[in-house]
């Protein structure tokens, strides 16, 4: 044999199995594909389960950094497509919680599942969901607002810490409801409180204080009144504590008393409302979105128990019910699974200072006894109002015309109101023109907040409407209100 052939043949044979080699490496390296249906998840307290599909074209696999209370059915798998599903447990804890899954194909292709769990203190109330029921409900918001007339808190009764006598009123009667609509009146305010009825560890309210809430509601219902039903100051567990550091606990509590109130209540039509607070204290754009997550734990919570709640007119508060805030802060509404059922509420008693200072000067402002043109005092003129008189009114109600009212967001007034200091230490020297300024201020109010759309609910806590006897105390009062809603 020729040396040089077979050297030849030798070369060839090494060149050919070189390019086969790199060939064949060639057809064995595939690109790593991954796909993954979802990029978040959030669970209820309750826990509950999501199934996710992953599409690969090489193995797999999960990694899972909270096992403790997040589960994942299959944590590798091979090429093709799969279904996953992933499970929570219930959280308990008070706070919400989080963790992320990593789901790997080969070393370039990392998805990422945001999973989210809110918490609660307490255990779910909604035990007995209703099929949504529309009947009696057939008014949405606009059209329910427009019903009313004239609205009357009963202030100091229901939501009175240590009992609904312990602030000195007596108990509501059907009879004194009967009184104020014979005033004139077809809608009720009934501030109620329900922290205190509850027991602390697990948020279950007592059924006689539920049992006598729902009688004065009926009273009301009884006499075609409306109602607004709320959560009030309560001790301040909501609206003293519009922060990051409570948000998740107070939560919890606005979720386990509203699926409570509104499974009680849900029978009644659409003469009840429910509000989701009283006065609570936000003040700035932070604070407002805390709050905002507080209003829709209010709303869920009411629409989850079904029935008539499923279409209830529901009521939530600006921030610390000011109308500047509100109009300031105050962006968006709840979403909500019904159209066009919520109202807005602020609260008006401007200038504090003639409205609700009562004894004495405080050093944030002087006593007004005078207020309102032609109503101030040449006997006493360092007790004339310095601000806060009628171009003020007309400019704060203007705002929740701009705001709200004439965007077809009606907006309850819920509180206002002065008062008349013949009765206290701080006795007006010029008596007459103190009284007509109270009447003036009461009409002015009334009518200005009427104009830009609002509804009005005077605050009386038993100065006006003697509730033992059902006799009218302050008769220059009611003749003034209704002058305002004529």
């Amino acid at each position: 044999m020729n040396v040089r052939i077979s050297r030849r043949y030798v070369i060839i044979g090494l060149l050919l199995f070189a390019v086969t080699a790199v060939c064949c490496s060639k057809k064995s390296t595939v690109t790593p594909e991954l796909s993954v249906s979802l990029s978040e998840i959030i669970f209820q307290p309750e826990g509950g389960a999501t199934d996710v599909s992953i599409a690969s074209n090489v193995n797999w696999s999960v990694s899972n950094p909270a096992s403790a209370w997040l589960q994942v059915s299959q944590t590798s798998g091979n090429s093709g497509n799969a279904a996953v599903r992933v499970t929570t447990v219930p959280n308990n804890t008070g706070a919400s919680r989080s963790a992320v899954l990593m789901i790997n194909a080969g070393s370039s292709q990392v998805r990422r599942i945001n999973i989210q769990q809110s918490g609660s203190l307490y255990p779910s109330y909604n035990i007995s969901p209703a099929p949504a029921d529309a009947s009696g409900m057939g008014s949405n918001a606009v059209q329910l607002a427009a019903k009313f007339k004239l609205g009357w808190n009963i202030g100091n009764t229901m939501e009175a810490i240590g009992g609904e006598t312990a602030w000195g009123n007596p108990l509501i009667s059907e009879s004194y409801i009967q009184a104020v609509k014979q005033q004139g009146f077809n809608a009720i305010r009934l501030p109620c409180s329900w922290d205190q009825h509850s027991d602390k560890a697990t948020a279950k309210i007592q059924d006689d204080w539920l049992n006598r809430v729902k009688q004065v509601v009926q009273y009301c219902v009884n006499n075609d009144m409306y109602v607004l039903l709320n959560i009030h100051w309560d001790g301040g567990w909501l609206e003293n504590n519009i922060n990051r550091a409570k948000q998740d606990s107070v939560n919890a509590k606005q979720k386990a008393f509203w699926e409570q109130i509104a499974t009680k209540m849900r029978d009644f039509d659409e003469h009840l409302m429910f509000a989701s607070a009283n006065e609570p204290a936000a003040e700035n754009a932070e604070q407002m979105d805390v709050l905002s997550s507080y209003h829709q734990t209010f709303v869920n919570a009411v629409r989850s128990t079904g029935g008539r709640n499923s279409y209830r007119v529901l009521v939530v508060q600006g921030p610390s019910t000011n109308i500047e805030k509100s109009n300031e802060l105050m962006n968006t509404l709840p979403v909500d699974a019904v159209k066009d059922r919520m109202m807005v509420e602020v609260h008006y008693y401007s200038p504090p200072q003639f409205c609700i200072l009562m004894d004495g000067d405080a050093s944030w402002g002087k006593m007004f006894y005078y207020w309102g043109a032609g109503h101030h005092s040449t006997i006493e003129p360092e007790r004339n109002a310095t601000w806060g008189e009628e171009s003020e009114v007309d400019k704060s109600m203007s705002l929740m015309k701009t705001k709200f009212t004439g965007k077809q967001i009606p907006v309850i007034l819920g509180e206002y109101g002065t008062y008349r200091r013949g009765n206290s230490r701080y006795v007006p020297k010029d008596l007459a023109t103190h009284n007509d300024a109270v009447d003036y201020w009461l009409t002015y109010v009334t009518r200005q907040a009427i104009a830009n759309g609002m509804k009005p609910f005077y605050w009386d806590t038993g100065g006006a409407l003697d509730r033992r006897n059902n006799t009218v105390l302050d008769q220059r009062t009611m003749n003034a209100l209704r002058a305002g809603g004529n």
